[in-house]
């Protein structure tokens, strides 16, 4: 009788997989880490020299507005391309190249001489920056889908860090290097070439089995995200406007918070740490709020606190900008972290990494774009009043808005059930 031949076993190959899938997750952990680093050195960097740049260019009060504005053109329009670009070439691989294209546009923008050179180097570090920006919450609900909260605070303390390192660091910096601004904005770029080197692996290896991140979601809800109508949501309206109220307030206070301390009598040095101190709040507040933000049923109670503390700050800044100039900086700050949490929100009202994709382009395309206006306007009204107090009435008045909208952002829902709810009426 010939024997039975035994089927190949897989228990090898299995083993084999486990730490090599463990080894790709610390790589996604520490991939993430150093992206969301360099997600606004770009910004805070030319914040804190922003003087130097316009004496240096020649640039106008209201063309200095328009430098401002910059970023969320670029994140608006490169932002929306992103979810394509990750289903034909995978997240990681998009990633990895928006890492160079920042390193290569911090370089070039400070030397390719001429305003027009500028801003063409700044759109090719933007560009880098705004892909990044839409991919990083659907990489966290794909390799971590449990941990939503938890990895949401990572990347976004790391973030916050990057942030306030830059705009603390870069007078200093440019000091220490000779007095340069061109050299102290192109030292950042040495950072995104660090970012660049945890991802090659990732896309090197993309589609092997030992770095796919399976998603366990149901037919049904893949059904509902492959003709998902990301408009037909109130939600996804809700959180892109809550986005570019809230980017709106950050642009406006990477751009302009150290020339306000600076007109009001504060040292151009002072300055740069100050608006570090507003970005440094986010490192451990991004960490706890997308935790809390995840444990409660409903998010509006975080969206009136940080509202309040950015309507405190104003007030502040309107009537005391010098006197107390740290503690309108600590305000600002804990106001700022509406971002974390707006990317928290983002992860949570949907159901998969595909309608995470959607939303997460949706909602911070368009509020990008919204939120274009408002560092421009500040920009004019400086010039034109003469003065910080019509800018500043500008910016407390964006934030009421802002509390409303973000309100109803947290309300506990998925765009998927609206969405399905709506066609169910048609």
């Amino acid at each position: 009788m010939t024997p039975t031949a035994t089927p190949p076993t897989r228990t090898g190959a299995t083993e084999k997989q486990a730490p090599t899938r463990a080894w790709a997750t610390r790589l996604v952990v520490v991939g993430i880490v150093l992206a969301a680093m360099n997600l606004r050195p770009a910004i805070t960097s030319l914040g804190a020299l922003l003087e130097e740049v316009r004496d240096g260019l020649g640039m106008s009060g209201t063309l200095a507005g328009l430098l401002t504005s910059v970023p969320p053109l670029c994140f608006a329009f490169f932002g929306v391309m992103a979810p394509r670009l990750a289903r034909r070439f995978g997240p990681s691989a998009v990633v990895c190249v928006g890492m160079a294209a920042i390193a290569s546009g911090l370089v070039i923008r400070p030397f390719i001489g001429g305003t027009a050179g500028f801003l063409a180097g700044t759109a090719l570090a933007l560009a880098g920056i705004a892909v990044s920006n839409v991919l990083m919450p659907v990489i966290v609900k794909r390799w971590f889908p449990d941990r939503v909260g938890s990895m949401t605070g990572l990347y976004s303390m790391a973030l916050a860090f990057g942030t306030s390192i830059a705009a603390a660091a870069t007078v200093p910096l440019t000091d220490g290097l000779g007095g340069h601004w061109q050299t102290g904005l192109a030292v950042w770029a040495v950072l995104a070439v660090v970012a660049v080197v945890p991802w090659i692996p990732l896309v090197r290896d993309r589609g092997t089995a030992a770095t796919e991140a399976p998603e366990h979601i149901s037919p049904a809800v893949r059904q509902e995200d492959a003709g998902l109508r990301i408009t037909h949501s109130r939600t996804a309206w809700a959180l892109a406007v809550f986005f570019g109220l809230q980017a709106t307030a950050a642009y406006i206070t990477m751009g302009w918070m150290p020339q306000i301390f600076r007109d009001a009598g504060v040292p151009a040095s002072e300055a740069g740490v100050l608006l570090a101190v507003t970005m440094a709040m986010g490192v451990p507040l991004a960490f706890v709020i997308p935790r809390v933000a995840t444990r409660l049923t409903n998010q509006g109670p975080v969206v009136i606190v940080l509202g309040a503390c950015g309507l405190a700050g104003y007030a502040g800044l309107y009537l005391a900008p010098a006197g107390g100039a740290w503690a309108w900086a600590l305000l600002l700050g804990i106001s700022n972290c509406a971002f974390p949490l707006a990317l928290t929100m983002v992860g949570m009202r949907a159901k998969s990494s595909v309608g995470v994709a959607k939303l997460s382009a949706f909602a911070q395309s368009t509020g990008y774009l919204i939120s274009i206006p408002g560092p421009l306007l500040v920009g004019v009204l400086y010039q034109h009043s003469g003065g910080w107090g019509l800018p500043i009435a500008l910016m407390a008045a964006l934030m009421v808005p802002q509390i409303v909208i973000g309100t109803l952002a947290g309300r506990n829902r998925t765009v998927e059930d609206e969405v399905a709810a709506r066609a169910a009426k048609a």
